[in-house]
């Protein structure tokens, strides 16, 4: 999923294995940018997991959130506010409990997409072996 101020950006599905790279699309937020080509945004799905190259690291944000470095470079992807359509959405859930939004990520960073969650629509296939007495 991607955020809601980046529904004119063209997009495409997160996959395992991606590299990505925090971008500002112009659009009033930042987001995960494909590697082949920084003008296409990536969305990932809620519990996609992920690892940066380095500890994360928060930009200034207004007079009350001061640049940051989280001691962390793994993180979950989350939708958070999704009750209120036009505030950002996406953020990232790190180890330590801390829920910050993506748009916060400081441009430039690089993290690999390590596991998708599991797809609800697909359920695994039973066993149906036939058991005759």
């Amino acid at each position: 999923m991607c955020d809601y101020s980046l529904h004119s950006v063209q997009t495409r599905p997160a996959k395992v294995g991606d590299q990505l790279t925090i971008r500002d699309f112009g659009t009033g937020t930042r987001g995960f940018a494909a590697a082949e080509d920084s003008s296409v945004a990536v969305c990932l799905r809620p519990g996609t997991e992920l690892s940066f190259q380095q500890n994360v690291s928060l930009g200034k944000f207004g007079a009350f959130f001061p640049k940051k470095r989280l001691a962390s470079q793994t993180a979950l992807f989350r939708q958070i506010n999704v009750d209120c359509s036009h505030i950002h959405h996406d953020a990232l859930e790190f180890p330590d409990g801390q829920v910050v939004l993506l748009t916060r990520l400081t441009e430039g960073q690089s993290a690999t997409v390590l596991q998708l969650p599991a797809d609800p629509l697909v359920a695994p296939a039973a066993d149906r072996t036939l058991v005759t007495a």
